[in-house]
């Protein structure tokens, strides 16, 4: 009888797999395949990136000067720099670096480099120089900030006073200043643009990868570097495959066709739980689920009224029904796990003492307003959720769905009622970090449209809790910094805010079981170097 050559190659195939005695998925044993959702990966120039796909991509292109530990935040491990000091008047941190790092390119990583790439952010002043742009630098005066006495130690010298911890922080979180090979990237420059035409599709960084191919919303295959200066990577490829809809990641890791799944919805996490071969990572993040009010609003700019719709959420009932996979509950704007944040203050829905405080605002019989919610999950649930127990004290909310721009734009503009919203950076393991994002106004005029304090977008101004938190961040002695920070966490809620927190976000991935150390940062940062698979036991 004559053979096919399919039936030949499958036969092939079942007499590999027999010899070997593993049960390998069906990716290549060397190669890493990674399913995720690539809409909004838009660029892989670090100082343009947001959202954490291309974070996750950036951090393993790139290497940056210090590195958080992914078990403990506040643990900063020596990447680049194997060490630094912080000078006697906190203004100035010095850096030493490795002599021995090569880009992908073959030049030599020095402290210019280090010098230049910071400059780049934030001449170019693009997403990545926010945070930088909080701490007092700019385009005007970063050159004469950082500085590179020998080639291999940089200098930072703050423009205004600050916490250096944090600022360390901010250099291992979200891969805030990857170093960039300046002499590849200045050879690529066009029209004084910094190289950002061309780093947007390209790279030039000294990381455990090297990018192959990127195909918009389809395929970014990355190689090992074998030069990379730590032990070489274990992983000779990983490719990140571009799927749309949550339930072909679910078939396609349930299948053995992915290693790792990302942006999957919670039903389909939640579905593969109780699957063997697979294992969920849920990862606590700094961002927290609120209900905001707007204090340009006339009836929530009464403290009565905002106290009103604190008694009007059901957190636990929202928490257990609709946040598994989502998030946990929370109700302080410092992030839970920080040794300075209080216990949660045990908020209820509490009808009748809504309905009393309502009364003495003048509302017995409530009033209407708008609730504004994005059109995805869990927003629309939390959202309908708040609708329900807002209308049993007369409050009634008719619900407005939209995209992020439709949403989040309306917040930004400060021309909203009410809105079911996410936010707060809280990615350095410091009280600072949530308090700037959530918290902090340092003006209320619509004049100067602060949008990245979210303070400020719901017109929640108060002058002695800014120099609280100004004050906080200064203290030296830490255990009057624990202190301050407590005290900030009662004053805020003693003023009763404009802005609610519900629930502190989760993030789940999930992971075949042959995948050993993949460990999801809870700043995105997940480093791919020390990733290796075996045969599938867990």
């Amino acid at each position: 009888m004559k053979r096919s050559p399919l039936a030949g190659a499958c036969l092939l195939a079942l007499s590999l797999m027999m010899g070997s005695g593993a049960a390998y998925a069906k990716t290549p044993p060397d190669q890493l395949i990674i399913g995720m959702n690539m809409n909004n990966l838009l660029t892989l120039d670090p100082a343009a990136m947001t959202g954490n796909e291309v974070v996750g991509i950036v951090v393993n292109l790139y290497d940056s000067l210090v590195e958080l530990d992914p078990n403990a935040l506040t643990n900063v491990r020596p990447a680049l720099a194997t060490s630094w000091d912080i000078s006697p008047d906190r203004k100035t941190l010095t850096f030493h670096l490795r002599d021995d790092v090569k880009f992908h390119s073959g030049n030599p990583l020095t402290a210019e480099d280090v010098v230049w790439s910071m400059r780049r952010l934030l001449h170019l002043n693009l997403a990545q120089a926010s945070v930088w742009k909080s701490y007092g630098f700019s385009k005007q005066n970063i050159d004469s900030q950082i500085s590179a006495p020998d080639a291999y130690t940089v200098q930072i010298v703050l423009p205004k006073p600050n916490d250096p911890q944090l600022v360390i922080y901010s250099l291992g979180a979200l891969g805030n200043l990857g170093v960039l090979d300046s002499k590849t990237v200045q050879q690529h420059a066009v029209n004084n643009d910094w190289g950002n035409r061309w780093l947007t599709t390209n790279e030039a960084g000294s990381g455990p990868f090297m990018l192959e191919t990127w195909q918009a919303k389809d395929v970014l295959r990355m190689q090992r570097n074998p030069q990379y200066w730590r032990e070489e990577p274990k992983m000779s490829r990983v490719v990140l495959r571009h799927f749309q809809e949550s339930q072909t990641l679910r078939l396609m890791i349930e299948k053995g066709d992915l290693d790792v799944a990302n942006n999957m919805a919670v039903a389909d996490i939640n579905a593969l739980r109780k699957d063997p071969q697979l294992t969920v990572e849920a990862v606590q993040k700094g961002t927290v689920y609120y209900v905001a009010m707007s204090m340009k609003e006339a009836h929530f700019a009464n403290p009565k009224v905002r106290e009103a719709v604190r008694y009007l959420i059901d957190y636990q009932g929202i928490n257990s029904a609709l946040m598994p996979g989502y998030g946990v509950l929370h109700q302080r704007p410092i992030k839970a796990g920080m040794p300075s944040t209080l216990p949660d203050p045990g908020y209820r829905l509490d009808i009748p003492r809504a309905r009393k405080l309502l009364a003495e605002a003048g509302y017995p019989d409530g009033f209407d307003t708008t609730l504004r919610v994005l059109a995805d999950q869990p927003f629309l649930n939390i959202g309908i959720a708040v609708q329900s127990t807002l209308m049993q004290a007369g409050i009634n909310a008719k619900i407005i769905t939209g995209t992020g721009n439709q949403i989040y734009g309306a917040m930004r503009e400060r021309k909203f009622d009410m809105l079911v919203g996410r936010g707060g950076s809280g990615v350095e393991p410091h009280p600072h970090s949530s308090l700037r994002a959530l918290v902090y106004n340092p003006d209320n005029s619509d004049e100067a449209r602060l949008t990245n304090f979210q303070g400020w977008r719901t017109s929640f101004y108060d002058k002695p809790l800014n120099e609280m938190i100004d004050k906080a961040l200064l203290e030296r002695d830490p255990e009057k910094q624990f202190a301050d920070y407590q005290q900030i966490q009662v004053r805020y809620d003693a003023l009763i805010p404009a802005m609610i927190p519900l629930s502190q976000m989760v993030d789940s991935v999930v992971v075949r079981n042959e995948v050993k150390n993949f460990q999801s940062h809870p700043s995105a940062t997940t480093f791919l170097r020390e990733v290796y698979k075996t045969g599938g036991d867990k």
